[in-house]
């Protein structure tokens, strides 16, 4: 009896923990019930940026700003995604680039993207919304929020575009402590740190280059030199960082880069390029002619073959999916 008794007992426990296990597979992989593939679990999205940018061809990172831009650039094919601030003052507040995005804002857009896309997200956190300890904080809440990349700037607060005249920059040694605060702060080690600096336009090249050098030096994983003026400038910044560490470019549509051919980036060995504001420099033209035209008309018949209706926007969107979706989760009769 003693033996029945303790096979039993053995046999409820090698079930449990094989429950238990099946149940921590779904839980990694929840698209598979099993443990079959565990080997092929997917990295994160911070982990295939890293990859990616081992890759001599940029990364081209779109700016968006909700979850529809962010949806458009995931089907349209694109491997990265760039949260401007910029394009989150203009569409959310319908305010310039000048600062007056909160971090807890930023943080929620964020969220909003990740529940929608699973492409790595690089998310622009301005100063980091105060000191080294308010930047550990910010590094916190948008890596939870599913931050895959975070830039970071040497402006003083309140900042502005980085293609705007009349910026401030913080001394290099405060830049550099938020740079260690950030590195210390990441939960996930892939979380990449770009440091970006705006001197340039400020105290000249030579200040912005000596800052590039500090900041690599503190660990960025990434670095940023904004608004250089010439080609020469993008050639000498290439020579000198471009073997030892990622290099970022903004392409802005009338900004003061002079360089916006995506490989002649490549062979100056830039690895990310940023498009901030392109959605938005493009739908707010459009959105201004179709306005004019419902005023003139009251309505949208003239535009209607350059439109999406609500059946294009709902295959878009997935609505089927989410339908049928309801249907399998209706446990009703």
């Amino acid at each position: 009896m003693a033996r029945k008794i303790w096979w039993i007992t053995c046999r409820c426990i090698t079930t449990r923990i094989a429950s238990s296990t099946r149940w921590i597979c779904r839980w990694i992989k929840s698209e598979k019930p099993g443990c079959a593939a565990d080997s092929d679990v997917s990295i994160s999205h911070s982990a295939r940026l890293r990859q990616r940018l081992l890759q001599a061809a940029p990364v081209k990172a779109p700016g968006v700003y909700d979850g529809l831009s962010a949806l458009l650039v995931e089907q349209a094919g694109f491997e990265c995604a760039f949260l401007s601030g910029a394009c989150l003052a203009f569409s959310r507040f319908g305010r310039p680039d000048m600062g007056l995005v909160s971090a807890s804002e930023v943080a929620e857009t964020v969220a909003i993207l990740r529940d929608r896309v699973s492409l790595p997200l690089i998310v622009d956190m301005d100063t980091g919304f105060g000191n080294a300890l308010n930047v550990q904080r910010t590094v916190r809440d948008f890596e939870r929020a599913g931050a895959s990349a975070l830039q970071l700037e040497d402006q003083l607060a309140p900042k502005r575009c980085g293609h705007m005249a009349g910026k401030s920059v913080i001394q290099t040694r405060e830049m550099v402590g938020k740079i260690h605060a950030a590195l210390d702060a990441r939960h996930d080690p892939d979380t990449i740190i770009i440091a970006r600096t705006d001197a340039l336009g400020v105290n000249g090249f030579d200040d912005a280059v000596e800052r590039a050098e500090r900041y690599l030096e503190a660990g960025a994983d990434a670095l940023f030199i904004e608004a250089p003026k010439t080609v020469e400038q993008m050639r000498e910044i290439g020579a000198r960082f471009g073997t030892r560490t990622p290099l970022v470019h903004n392409l802005v549509e009338g900004g003061n880069s002079p360089l916006d051919d995506i490989d002649e980036l490549q062979q100056l060995g830039y690895r990310i390029a940023l498009y901030p504001a392109a959605l938005l420099h493009r739908f707010t033209p459009l959105a201004t002619q179709l306005l004019a035209e419902i005023l003139r008309s009251g309505s949208t018949a003239a535009l209607r073959p350059d439109m999406y209706d609500l059946g294009d926007m709902n295959r878009l969107l997935g609505a089927e999916e989410l339908l049928k979706a309801g249907k399998a989760y209706d446990c009703g009769d």
